[in-house]
């Protein structure tokens, strides 16, 4: 055991919670919208460089595989360090990664740029769990976890749409521009406002065992159902995201300027469903919600697949059920996956379960790319197979939660937490 000194975690006064939750919401924002951003993106990417939704879709996957990845790397570590410091670090590389993208001369580049972008977000989700989960009384985490989740509707509301716009006056590359802009902003109030996060150090595996460790983690029968749900959640969800601006374009007639206004009509529906929904699963549990939300996602979802010729406004007013739903299942799924775990390998649960989702968003971008076909004159086929498939894992998803809860740990683990 070792036998660092660390500082206990104190509860913070009300005030300072809020704002340290609201900092690693913009935090997750940049890595939320650097994600998105590729998505209403895809018709521009698709003319600047000649290429079909499918390579648009392997960009995403690049970013999504590199995410799992890396988090699946930091399992190992994560819950070796002050989580302030390794936030902040990655944070930084985060940022380096942006710009990156934004000088890409081609894209070939520019996917090797998103795969930089991965390695180094795809650890910020996990950390940004872990710090819940260290700070915030269960109790309390479903609605903590709507605070930071606001964070897809900030990107969906504020950061898409501008960079969007951005995009269509001054070329694909802006929007990152802007990522490193916001990045460096929130870095310095995360540096100075984030308290120091070490008293999971004094509870850490020695070195020797962090590999054994690791493996009995994957054991854990518990851990193995969350993070079959975890993944199959984000799947379902990539298998229908990444396409819809592709769709909306080549399909109805959208024009691309025009997708601006689509995100921003459902992610301002978002950012006031999510801190409602976090404290619906507080209050009536995050399996009764999950299911709940879930199982209202199938209409939008079909919808959105198999959608007909209507007017901009008809899109307009639809897209919001969309997002609510989408984004809003995955509140009360991050609230239950911080019960899972023992608060000692908390962090190497959390960064495992963010690698296997964001090894959830990569299958189910290529998948999704994969049944689409680009036809004469542009159009897109194959988007229901999508939706039908969409619908199925989701019906699983909702039957499988009741399987997933608190995790009995092994006599070993529990005695070295």
């Amino acid at each position: 055991m070792s036998q660092a000194v660390a500082t206990p975690a104190l509860p913070l006064a009300p005030a300072r919670e809020r704002i340290v939750l609201w900092l690693l919401a913009l935090t997750q924002f940049t890595v939320i919208m650097d994600f998105m951003v590729m998505m209403p993106l895809a018709p521009q990417l698709m003319r600047a460089f000649d290429i079909t939704p499918a390579a648009v879709s392997g960009a995403v996957s690049a970013y999504a595989w590199c995410a799992g990845i890396s988090g699946l790397l930091a399992s190992m570590y994560i819950d070796r360090f002050d989580r302030k410091r390794l936030l902040l670090t990655m944070f930084a590389l985060f940022t380096v990664s942006n710009l990156a993208c934004a000088v890409a001369p081609n894209f070939h580049v520019l996917v090797l740029s998103r795969a930089f972008a991965g390695l180094t977000g795809g650890v910020l989700a996990s950390i940004i769990m872990a710090i819940i989960g260290d700070l915030i009384p269960a109790e309390r985490r479903g609605a903590a976890t709507g605070i930071v989740m606001t964070s897809f509707s900030l990107a969906a509301v504020a950061g898409v749409p501008t960079g969007v716009m951005l995009a269509a006056h001054y070329g694909w590359a802006a929007p990152f521009y802007l990522l490193v802009v916001f990045s460096l902003l929130i870095w310095a109030g995360a540096w100075r406002v984030l308290p120091a996060l070490d008293s999971h150090l004094a509870r850490r595996v020695p070195l020797a065992q962090v590999l054994p460790e690791l493996l009995a983690l994957y054991r854990v029968p518990g851990h193995q159902k969350a993070f079959l749900l975890s993944g199959v959640n984000m799947l379902t969800g990539m298998l229908v995201i990444p396409f819809i601006s592709p769709v909306l374009v080549n399909n109805i007639g959208v024009q691309p300027a025009e997708i601006t206004f689509v995100y921003l009509a459902g992610g301002v529906a978002t950012l006031f469903s999510a801190r409602r929904i976090g404290r619906w699963s507080d209050k009536a549990g995050p399996q009764f919600v999950y299911r709940a939300v879930a199982l209202f996602s199938l209409l939008p979802i079909m919808f959105m697949t198999h959608m007909p010729q209507i007017p901009l406004w008809g899109v307009m007013l639809f897209f919001p059920f969309f997002m609510m739903a989408l984004s809003g299942r995955n509140i009360p799924l991050q609230a239950l996956m911080t019960t899972v775990p023992p608060p000692a390998r908390r962090g190497a649960f959390l960064s495992t379960n963010s690698a296997i989702q964001s090894m959830g968003n990569g299958v189910g971008a290529l998948l999704g790319g994969l049944l689409l076909q680009t036809e004469a004159g542009g159009h897109i086929s194959g988007y229901g197979q999508n939706g039908w498939l969409a619908v199925g894992l989701t019906l699983f998803s909702v039957v499988w939660i009741g399987r997933v809860g608190a995790s009995v740990v092994p006599a070993p683990l529990a005695a070295k937490a």
